[in-house]
């Protein structure tokens, strides 16, 4: 399964996290740069897009949902923590 991560400088332990969850493939935009988005791929095996609220402004995500809309792809937002990341992708069926 494929993931897009944006936000965070560097994702640390959550990328080893998740890939223990079943996520094999993770892209990461850290969405410092307001000029990632407009050159933003989902990739099209993406199963979900993860975006750090606490590190993206609100134009960002807005570009982000509809991105993630155009591509028909769930959109799923979280803190950066493991605790927070851990929550939503189970209840979005990853376990």
């Amino acid at each position: 399964m494929t993931a897009l991560v944006i936000g965070a400088d560097y994702l640390g332990a959550i990328e080893q996290k998740m890939r223990s969850m079943g996520v094999t493939e993770i892209a990461h935009i850290t969405g410092r740069n307001p000029g990632e988005v407009r050159k933003m791929n989902i990739p099209k095996a993406a199963a979900f897009v993860l975006v750090f609220t606490d590190y993206i402004n609100h134009n960002m995500a807005k570009a982000i949902k509809s991105h993630a809309k155009a591509h028909s792809v769930p959109l799923i937002y979280a803190k950066r923590s493991w605790c927070a990341v851990e929550r939503k992708l189970t209840g979005l069926g990853l376990r």
